[in-house]
C-alpha cells in the first residue's frame, strides 16, 4: 500500500471512530463521560457554606447533646465549622470544582416551583422545568413529564446504563420507573436479580433495622445498594438521593440532622474515591450535587413550603474533569435549580430536548 493509501486508511478511520463517538451521545470536547446526581433532601445552604448555627446548637429543644456536639461541630469561624461538617465538600469539591448559592457573598441558586417541598423539587431537577399545575404535591402519582433520566436511558451508548437509588419511597414515581425503564430502588425495596454477596447481607440487614419514618430508610442503605450497583452494572448516569437531612429537620432534631449531613458527606466522598480508583470512571466522572429546596430559620428551620421564607434558596455543587475550580465559594451568581437537567446532558455531551421553559446548562459547569 503507498503512502498516500495509507493515510487516506487512516484518516477514514479516524473519521469513523468520531462519528461513532458522537452517534454514541459522547461530546469529543468534553472528558465526562459519566455523571454521578446526588441530592440531600433539604439540607440548607447555612450549614453547607458556614457550619453549623450557633442558635440552634445550643437549643436542647432541637438538640440532646450540646456539649458533644459542640465538640464535634463547633468551631471559632465559619469557615473551620463548615469544614467540621462537611470536610469533602471543603477540602476537594470547594478546592477542586465549584460551589454555588452562598448568599452572603452574593451567589444565589433557587427554586423556580411555587410549592418549595420535595416531589415538586425534584421534578424541577430532573426535568428542567417547574410543573405547579400537575406537581403539587408529595402523593405517589407517576410523574407526567420525562425526567433527564429517562431522556438520557434512550440515548444511544446509554441504554440499560442509567440507574436511581434513593431513600424516600415516592422516587419510583418520580421516575416513573413503568414508564422510562430506569430501575429505581428506593424506599425499603431489596436488590433483586443476580446478588452480589454485600446485597445478600443488606437485604438481609435492612428490614432488621427500623427507619424512625415510614416512607424513607436510612441513608445507609440506599448509599450501599448504589455503591453495590455501580460496581456490578457500571451505569453512566447514577442518580443517588439521601433523604435522613430533612426527615430530622421535620423531626426537630438538629444534632441529628448535622450528624447526616457529615455522613452523606462521607458517602459523597466514598462515590468520588470509588470512581477515583477505576478505570471506566477515573478523570471521566462529574459529580453534580444539590438539594431540592430550603428551609427556614430560627425556629422555621424544621420546616419549608411557599410559606416559608427560605425555602427558596438551594445551592448547587460540581466536580469532575470539564470544571474548572472557582476557589473556596462562587461569588455574584444567580443560578435555578431547572438548570441542573440540562447540565447533566451537557456534560455528557447529549443534544437532548427538554420542556420549552426549561432552564439552559450551568456553563461556568462546563469551563
Amino acid at each position: 500500500m503507498s503512502c498516500r493509501a495509507l493515510l487516506l486508511t487512516l484518516l477514514a478511520l479516524i473519521v469513523t471512530s468520531s462519528l461513532a463517538s458522537t452517534a454514541a451521545g459522547q461530546s469529543s470536547d468534553r472528558a465526562t463521560e459519566n455523571v454521578f446526581l446526588i441530592t440531600l433532601d433539604g439540607l440548607r445552604w447555612e450549614e453547607l457554606f458556614a457550619g453549623a448555627d450557633s442558635t440552634l446548637l445550643h437549643d436542647e429543644r432541637y438538640v440532646d447533646d450540646v456539649d458533644g456536639l459542640r465538640e464535634r461541630f463547633w468551631r471559632d469561624t465559619p469557615a473551620a465549622r463548615r469544614e467540621a461538617l462537611m470536610p469533602f465538600f471543603w477540602n476537594t469539591i470547594a478546592q477542586e470544582g465549584q460551589l454555588y448559592g452562598d448568599r452572603t457573598r452574593g451567589c444565589t441558586v433557587d427554586a423556580t416551583n411555587n410549592m418549595l417541598f420535595s416531589y415538586p423539587g425534584y421534578n424541577e431537577i430532573l426535568t428542567g422545568a417547574a410543573d405547579d399545575d400537575r406537581i403539587d404535591s408529595n402523593a405517589k402519582r407517576p410523574n407526567p413529564n420525562v425526567t433527564v433520566l429517562e431522556a438520557v436511558n434512550r440515548q444511544e451508548g446509554f441504554r440499560d446504563r442509567v440507574a436511581a437509588f434513593g431513600s424516600w419511597d415516592v422516587f419510583p414515581y418520580i421516575i416513573n420507573e413503568d414508564r422510562s425503564g430506569v430501575p429505581v430502588n428506593a424506599g425499603f425495596e431489596t436488590a433483586t436479580g443476580d446478588l452480589t454477596q454485600n446485597e445478600r447481607f443488606l437485604n438481609e440487614l435492612q428490614p432488621q433495622i427500623p427507619s424512625p419514618w415510614g416512607s424513607v430508610r436510612l441513608d445507609a442503605f440506599t448509599h450501599h445498594y448504589a455503591v453495590e450497583h455501580l460496581k456490578q452494572h457500571r451505569p453512566r448516569l447514577l442518580y443517588v438521593a439521601y433523604g435522613e437531612t430533612d426527615d430530622f429537620g421535620h423531626d426537630g432534631e438538629y444534632g441529628q440532622y448535622l450528624r447526616a449531613a457529615r455522613r452523606t458527606d462521607a458517602f459523597i466522598e466514598a462515590l468520588w474515591t470509588f470512581a477515583q480508583s477505576d478505570p471506566q470512571y477515573r478523570n471521566t466522572t462529574t459529580l453534580l450535587i444539590t438539594t431540592d429546596h430550603g428551609r427556614g430559620s430560627g425556629d422555621a428551620w424544621t420546616g419549608h413550603g411557599t410559606d416559608v421564607d427560605g425555602a427558596r434558596a438551594i445551592w448547587i455543587a460540581a466536580l469532575g474533569p470539564d470544571t474548572t475550580p472557582h476557589g473556596p465559594v462562587s461569588t455574584d451568581c444567580a443560578l435555578y435549580q431547572n438548570q441542573v437537567a440540562a447540565t447533566v446532558t451537557a456534560l455528557l455531551g447529549l443534544d437532548v430536548e427538554f420542556e420549552p421553559d426549561a432552564g439552559p446548562a450551568v456553563e461556568t459547569i462546563l469551563e
